[in-house]
């Protein structure tokens, strides 16, 4: 068995196992509330047709990303200049913890009377959750740089851009990773509650729509479908991390093999 096909069993045996539980342990199901696994299966394609993943699925992949893509830009900008300065830090902590505090559904009435009940308000309230660990990431990047290469850029009188781009990011670029993968997370569940409120399309929109209308089949397909939507993301982000830290992840094996 090749290294592929070894790390492909790894990644899919726990989930085929969880399903197989769930499949035999709801085959003989009467409960109206949650159906067997094999209706919920027979229910997904007519569920969700073309038509639905163009009109419900696709515009809240849209505003994922556009959300996602809105806080990695604010998180890493904030954290570069909090994490940069002793003086900023000290005097944007406080902030930074309250506001960190407030649990973003707890906005969505404020931004829906801020921004109205389109597509705005949606990205706000994914943007207020997904930029918390990418912000607190890149500050600790951003310190733990190596203070000798630091020197090493001022004594060299390297430019602010080159310095911040070559060294500064690079150097945070590992723990900006890890706090974009949280925020990815944390993304997918905000695009969900963004669209329970106030909404007239999407994917939370509709499974909320299956729920109050008791099609309890569909309302998991639609659970389901999102667990399919965040399994795909994840890998795709996995491949998008080992473009980016290709160099970190050498440096590391290097490491490993000069032991």
């Amino acid at each position: 068995m090749t290294s592929a096909l070894r790390r492909a069993a790894v990644f899919f045996a726990l989930p085929i196992t969880l399903l197989a539980i769930w499949w035999f342990a709801s085959a003989g199901s009467t409960d109206f509330l949650m159906p067997p696994l094999a209706k919920i299966l027979e229910v997904f394609p007519e569920t969700w047709s073309r038509h639905r993943l163009t009109h419900d699925v696709a515009p809240s992949l849209i505003r994922l990303a556009v959300g996602f893509a809105g806080a990695l830009l604010i998180g890493i900008g904030a954290g570069v200049v909090i994490g940069s300065s002793r003086v900023v830090r000290l005097f944007a902590e406080p902030v930074l913890e309250f506001l960190r505090a407030i649990p973003p559904p707890a906005l969505v009435p404020i931004f829906i009377l801020v921004a109205g009940i389109d597509n705005v308000m949606k990205v706000l309230v994914i943007i207020s959750g997904c930029v918390w660990p990418i912000v607190l990431n890149t500050v600790e990047g951003v310190r733990g740089a190596d203070p000798v290469l630091a020197e090493t850029c001022r004594s060299y009188r390297i430019g602010e851009m080159l310095r911040l781009r070559m060294f500064v990011l690079r150097s945070a670029s590992p723990q900006i990773v890890t706090g974009a993968r949280q925020a990815l997370s944390i993304g997918i569940i905000l695009m969900v509650i963004s669209e329970m409120k106030a909404a007239s399309e999407g994917l939370g929109f509709t499974i909320r729509e299956f729920q109050t209308g008791y099609q309890f089949p569909q309302m998991w397909s639609g659970v389901l479908l999102l667990g399919l939507i965040g399994v795909v993301l994840s890998l795709l982000f996995r491949v998008a991390e080992n473009r980016v830290l290709v160099w970190y992840h050498g440096q590391r094996a290097a490491a490993r093999v000069s032991r």
